[in-house]
């Protein structure tokens, strides 16, 4: 159903459905670090310690139980290389955390368009 605008209208079923399952990826992808630490393991940093630099702010202590969260969501994968010495642990990305490069770069597109247009108004503001 549209309405006079040609904008899809939702019937409250259909509405209900939408926002539950945008609540499931915002209860996966939400809070401060998660889509951080996921955007730095796809650019290749995949030790700890290089995530804990690149995700500046973050302790390890978040790191770690961000870490295992987006482990139990699938999104990455712990590889502990015990023949090694010192036992090295790297965190992957998994194909399935692949799948969210379009929706990062969608959501990047939003917020620079959204920063220019709060900065606008601010210059406008200002002006007056």
């Amino acid at each position: 159903m549209k309405n006079k605008n040609q904008n899809v209208i939702y019937t409250e079923v259909e509405c209900a459905k939408n926002l539950a399952v945008v609540e499931d990826a915002m209860y996966v992808l939400g809070g401060k670090w998660k889509l951080r630490i996921v955007i730095a393991l796809v650019s290749g940093y995949t030790r700890f310690n290089e995530l804990q630099r690149r995700v500046t702010g973050i302790s390890a202590r978040v790191l770690s139980s961000e870490l295992k969260s987006l482990e139990l969501n699938g999104l990455v994968e712990r590889i502990v290389h015990s023949e090694s010495f010192p036992v090295i642990v790297e965190y992957l990305p998994t194909e399935y955390a692949e799948t969210l490069k379009n929706l990062v770069s969608i959501l990047g597109d939003w917020g620079r368009k959204h920063k220019s247009k709060i900065q606008g108004r601010e210059v406008s503001n200002d002006t007056v």
